[in-house]
């Protein structure tokens, strides 16, 4: 496998060397911050009923989300 210089600024370098894991790489880095991950790889990998039940507690999160920010918008508004 080849390799390539990139020219990247200080900031750059410095925002990427805080999310670097110990011993990782900065390939590997790259790699674990570009993987795009399809939620249809999880098939097969928990059980429907996990699965459902992950599904409602997303769901409970998301309206809990929506009436914290619904909440705060009508403070915001008075």
């Amino acid at each position: 496998m080849g390799s390539k210089n990139i020219s990247i600024s200080d900031e750059a370098y410095l925002r990427l060397s805080e999310l670097k894991l110990k011993n990782e790489s900065f390939t590997e880095l790259i790699y674990r911050l570009t993987n795009k991950t399809n939620v249809l790889d999880l098939k097969d990998i928990i059980k429907e009923d996990e699965g459902k039940s992950l599904e409602k507690n997303i769901r409970d999160s998301r309206k809990l989300t929506r009436e914290r920010i619904n909440k705060i918008t009508s403070e915001l508004n008075r």
